[in-house]
């Protein structure tokens, strides 16, 4: 019952985190759009710059909010309602003292902002009054009841955030959008999303509190516990650091050696990106405490099972959206922001190998957070990182952008994901990981191998516009589904993975 308990959990989330990703995929499309097209690229630069810089300041999270939903799942499979409730009192003192600390540091560095700038900046415009706008909606996040969505979460009800965050994205969207085309005011723009940060944190709060009523912010819990959770945090706080350097450099590297309208073509191509890392990402979130609760409750033999059958789900996955991205990219690229801001061919490719090793790490990472293997695999994350930062400031002075690109996917490739591997297999599994290193070479293989095929294939199409564009969709989407069911459809991961789409859609 518990597995087919955690089944229909990770699939109402996924279905409704899909759906609000494709939303929000869509929507900020639009807004990219009318930016680029009402306001400039210096705009989009701006928006670029100072998200990364802001993801550098949410180091002061310090991985706080992992290391509570992760404290949240024994006692919830114990039923100790009196323990969760401390753990929120504890998460509410906790965000209310990273918010001063991201407010103080924020503060800080605003003198420093226009050295990030090389150029481009839009003329009467005030980068500092940006910034501060940018910075008080990040510190509005933690101080406003952020840690009521922890109880969600824990309990696999990321659903419900998926509904709140549809309905005050869409007015958000609908207001920046009215506000970009016929105002042009940037400020107010911003000024929406601090409100729409303010309604998302409030609804979220009263969900929680209406699903959950016996959860409240009271009690005190024993030293121990205390302890054991800010050794945690102590951990996750090094593997934020690795994460935040890892998210933010790029961004933060090219405004400052090529220039915000560089940056603004850069980050058209890896918003595309990160839209389909995004919904490929609710895979990750939705089976997170499935995960966490199967570890507890289940055998080695079972949790080693379900990655080879997680793996092999993410290497059909990943590979058919590699593929869509390998052949659609440069097309769709031409005609939404017009040939002149493109990127070569070489940049797309670095662009796949990049999204497919992120999702394969992705899927170790989900394991290691659901396992609380933080304390073990703490420096992995700040070295990958580091060395990607040093790459990434030596390669971009000598090929440009593609050294951006490149210094992740080697970072990443040749530290990050062997030495997380390596944790895993010594901390959780117990067991060699040769073989499972084997079925990844097997799967890096077969999607080179398609993915070949495939843009042969859709080579042919020749032309732009919509149709051929939808064309070689329809070409991605049959020829790589039915080159990869040829290849698997006898696995043992094959047949398991049907069986779990049966349960699912039976429950549907």
């Amino acid at each position: 019952m518990q597995e087919e308990s955690r089944v229909g959990n990770a699939s109402r989330n996924m279905m409704f985190g899909m759906f609000l990703r494709g939303y929000q995929m869509l929507l900020p499309f639009i807004m990219r759009t009318a930016i680029m097209t009402y306001m400039g690229l210096g705009y989009l630069g701006l928006n670029s710059l100072f998200g990364s810089l802001l993801w550098v300041l949410d180091l002061a999270e310090l991985g706080v909010g992992a290391a509570m939903v992760y404290s949240m799942y024994k006692p919830i499979i114990d039923g100790n309602t009196e323990e969760i409730c401390a753990l929120l009192n504890l998460y509410k003192k906790y965000y209310r003292i990273v918010g001063c600390i991201i407010a103080g540091v924020g503060l800080c560095i605003t003198p420093f902002i226009p050295l990030l700038i090389k150029q481009d900046i839009p003329e009467d415009t005030n980068v500092y009054i940006i910034y501060l706008l940018n910075l008080l909606s990040t510190v509005i996040s933690y101080w406003m009841f952020a840690y009521k969505q922890s109880v969600l979460v824990a309990h696999q009800r990321n659903d419900l955030v998926s509904k709140v965050r549809l309905a005050t994205n869409t007015v958000m969207y609908g207001s920046q959008l009215f506000i970009v085309i016929f105002l042009k005011d940037y400020y107010l723009y911003l000024i929406v999303a601090i409100i729409q940060q303010i309604m998302t944190n409030c609804i979220v709060a009263y969900v929680s509190t209406k699903k959950y009523p016996q959860y409240r912010a009271v009690g005190r819990l024993d030293d121990s516990i205390v302890t054991k959770i800010n050794g945690r945090i102590k951990d996750l706080f090094l593997t934020k650091v690795g994460t935040v350097i890892v998210s933010s450099a790029d961004s933060i590297v090219i405004s400052a050696f090529l220039g915000l309208s560089i940056l603004a073509v850069y980050n058209n191509y890896y918003y595309i990106l990160n839209a389909v890392m995004l919904m490929v990402k609710v895979l990750f979130d939705s089976s997170m405490s499935g995960i966490g609760n199967s570890i507890l409750t289940e055998s080695k033999d079972k949790i080693y099972k379900d990655l080879k059958t997680l793996t092999f789900i993410v290497a059909w996955l990943a590979g058919f959206c590699g593929i869509c991205l390998l052949c659609l990219y440069q097309p769709f690229m031409t005609l939404w922001a017009g040939a002149e801001n493109t990127l070569g061919f070489n940049v797309v490719v670095c662009f796949v190998i990049y999204f497919l090793i992120d999702q394969l790490n992705q899927l170790f990472i989900t394991y290691k957070d659901a396992a609380g293997i933080w304390h073990e695999d703490r420096f992995r994350p700040l070295v990958t990182a580091l060395i990607n930062l040093v790459l990434n400031i030596i390669l971009v002075q000598f090929i440009g952008i593609y050294g951006v690109i490149l210094s992740t996917v080697l970072s990443v490739l040749a530290v990050g994901i062997p030495w997380i591997l390596h944790n895993l297999f010594t901390t959780l599994f117990k067991r060699s990981m040769r073989h499972y290193v084997y079925r990844l070479l097997g799967y890096a293989l077969a999607i080179f191998f398609v993915a070949n095929i495939t843009l042969f294939a859709c080579n042919q199409v020749e032309g732009g516009g919509i149709k051929v564009l939808l064309i070689r969709a329809v070409i991605c989407v049959v020829v790589a589904n039915s080159l990869f069911f040829l290849v698997f459809f006898r696995t043992e991961s094959f047949k398991d993975t049907k069986d779990i789409v049966k349960r699912v859609l039976k429950r549907g």
